[in-house]
């Protein structure tokens, strides 16, 4: 019987997955990120070594990966990790690597994307055409689809990176991107939050003052993705947004901020099924990385 694998590739961990999906996942594993070469040779020893047990057939290899990433097929450099800050990373033929070593079509996107499409397939995105999924986290990263299609363009999303209003003199922190100092990911993420009040969000109590703050930037960062996209819901996974208070507090700044103007149901009636956990739970990433193996077995990728 043919089987599917998925690998979620990020930044601090790999997990890899053999099933079909979240009722029969076969095998998983998670280990750190290491070099590049013996991160990726673990992973497919993984896949070949719980293949070969099991006496099945791999079908395709879903792979989610931490970014950025060259998603475009008709590039030279489809399947790479391009200019990630991950040091030994940039540049790396992810991709490739896992196709010459299995022989067998492998699905590549983003690890937001491809836990989009995880929602779409069997999370909290069923029966939508037009959505986002946000993962705060060690870092904050966008993905979703828009009339039924994954989002591409000129590569993929970067929703982490827009710029969002800083008022300085209520939150001097100068923001923690390397890139770009202050935009959404460098005033929210994880280590923003960690940078900014001397100690990790998850050791916060829900009455400290920087949960309002928090609730405030990933709003404002909501704002301009529901005006430019107008998704029909809004899935927030990764470790910040397991601070589930977080949740009422941003529904209502993002009501607020919007101040009447999109009038839809879903915002005005609907808030609490309008910004949501993932379904998936932490499961979204890997699963959705099987999903993108079920594609790219169905087009021959």
């Amino acid at each position: 019987m043919p089987v599917y694998a998925g690998i979620e590739a990020g930044g601090t961990k790999f997990v890899c997955a053999i099933g079909t999906g979240p009722d029969e996942l076969r095998a998983e594993v998670r280990f750190a990120t290491g070099a590049p070469e013996e991160t990726i040779g673990r992973a497919v020893a993984f896949i070949r070594d719980q293949v070969a047990e099991a006496g099945e057939t791999l079908a395709a290899v879903g792979i989610a990966s931490f970014g950025p990433i060259d998603p475009d097929p008709r590039s030279s450099s489809y399947g790479y990790v391009t200019t990630t800050p991950k040091p030994g990373w940039a540049h790396t033929d992810l991709a490739g690597a896992v196709r010459r070593a299995l022989d067998v079509p492998v699905g590549f996107d983003t690890d937001v994307n491809a836990a989009a499409l995880g929602e779409h397939r069997w999370g909290a995105a069923q029966g939508l055409d037009t959505f986002i999924y946000l993962t705060v986290g060690t870092g904050l990263g966008g993905g979703g689809m828009v009339n039924g299609e994954l989002i591409h363009g000129m590569m993929h999303p970067e929703m982490g990176h827009i710029r969002v209003p800083h008022d300085w003199a209520v939150d001097p922190y100068p923001g923690c991107c390397t890139y770009h100092g202050d935009c959404l990911e460098g005033l929210s993420a994880g280590p923003a939050i960690a940078g900014r009040w001397g100690q990790p969000g998850e050791e916060l109590p829900p009455d400290h003052r920087a949960w309002p703050l928090e609730a405030r930037y990933l709003a404002l960062g909501l704002v301009n993705f529901v005006c430019t996209l107008s998704p029909q819901r809004i899935i927030m996974g990764g470790g910040v947004m397991e601070r589930d208070f977080l949740f009422p507090m941003i529904r209502r700044e993002l009501q607020a901020l919007l101040n009447g103007y999109i009038a839809t149901s879903q915002i005005l009636h609907d808030i609490d099924g309008y910004i949501v956990p993932p379904a998936l739970g932490s499961r979204a990433g890997v699963l959705g990385a099987i999903a993108l193996a079920e594609r790219a077995a169905q087009r021959g990728q």
